[in-house]
């Protein structure tokens, strides 16, 4: 996209690339699948950071207008950062929205996350746990508010360090682990005694008093059945429980950290000119706020297609979104 902006309006362009990408992915990182849920947060707060540095380098060069821009990931990197720029400055995010958490929780990207790990490590520490219940009442209400007052109301949450909160790979709690194993050692236990019964049957059926042994037996097997069928019932509530507590925490922490309402406005709304396909399965819009509301005054393009197709055949549109914007900054602040 840079070259053609260099020939169709004489605007060049600075690529910053994101940590945990290309030549800054740590070495043990498979392509761009980031390994811990932390460096997800690392990545904001260093783009934004790096953002303010290029942007002050730019300047003191003598460069300007300036601007930024980025799509999808980079999009909402792209507002962060110009939410953290003291000036107006023209911002184009393209099929970005308001926060990163649907993304990992709703969209097809939720695929991706190792949510069995998730729930392991979520399980083995309680704090998460007790917390997670003050959330519940939030079903259904904007995602922002729950992270708020997740954050807000937690007194042990503050006591956790930036490891736990960001990938709660915490130390297995011994308590839970030994209730884990009875109910185990407790199902391993009614199932022996199941095939031990089966096999009484089997023996004893031949004996003279069969009818009244098989009756016996089968007596064991009903009392032995219901008693894996509760056990597996209550494994069955627990796990789908723990899923859905597991994906609320995540969705918590993720709307804390990344949505846009957390942080500041930008000093002139009016210089956005948000990019979204209608048809975006990557970034769900439904249930949260939407920029419009967080950023009065901005405009917001919707393409047709979805977020892979938008990418390949629209970045004409981009470039167009781009060169508006900055027109619009020289209208109200060329001299």
């Amino acid at each position: 996209m840079a070259r053609p902006m260099i020939k169709e309006a004489c605007m060049g362009s600075l690529l910053l690339e994101n940590p945990y990408y290309g030549y800054r992915k740590p070495k043990d990182q498979m392509r761009s699948s980031l390994r811990n849920v932390s460096d997800l947060f690392v990545m904001g707060g260093a783009l934004v950071l790096e953002s303010a540095a290029i942007l002050h380098w730019l300047e003191r060069g003598g460069y300007g207008p300036l601007g930024m821009t980025g799509i999808s990931m980079g999009g909402h990197m792209a507002s962060l950062a110009a939410s953290n720029w003291p000036k107006p400055i023209p911002l184009v995010p393209c099929l970005s929205w308001s926060t990163a958490s649907g993304v990992f929780t709703t969209g097809v990207l939720s695929k991706a996350v190792n949510w069995r790990e998730l729930e392991k490590q979520y399980a083995t520490e309680t704090v998460y746990e007790e917390e997670i219940i003050r959330l519940l009442e939030y079903c259904g209400a904007d995602s922002f508010k729950m992270g708020q007052d997740f954050v807000k109301n937690s007194s042990t949450f503050e006591n956790l360090d930036h490891r736990d909160l960001a990938t709660g790979m915490l130390d297995l709690n011994v308590k839970r682990e030994m209730m884990r194993t009875a109910t185990v050692t407790r199902f391993s236990t009614d199932t022996a005694a199941l095939n031990a019964s089966t096999q009484g049957i089997l023996l004893e059926g031949t004996s003279d008093t069969g009818c009244l042994n098989h009756q016996m037996s089968s007596t064991n097997i009903s009392k032995y059945s219901s008693s894996v069928k509760h056990e597996l019932l209550k494994m069955d509530k627990r796990k789908a429980s723990l899923a859905r507590e597991s994906i609320l925490f995540m969705k918590g922490v993720m709307d804390e950290c990344t949505h846009i309402g957390n942080f500041s406005v930008p000093v002139d709304p009016s210089l956005i000119i948000v990019v979204q396909a209608k048809e975006d399965a990557y970034i769900p819009r439904a249930g949260v706020r939407s920029l419009n509301e967080i950023w009065p005054g901005c405009e917001i393009r919707y393409l047709e297609g979805g977020h892979i197709s938008a990418y390949l055949f629209k970045q004409g549109l981009f470039r167009q979104a781009i060169y508006d914007a900055f027109d619009r900054f020289l209208q109200k602040y060329s001299v």
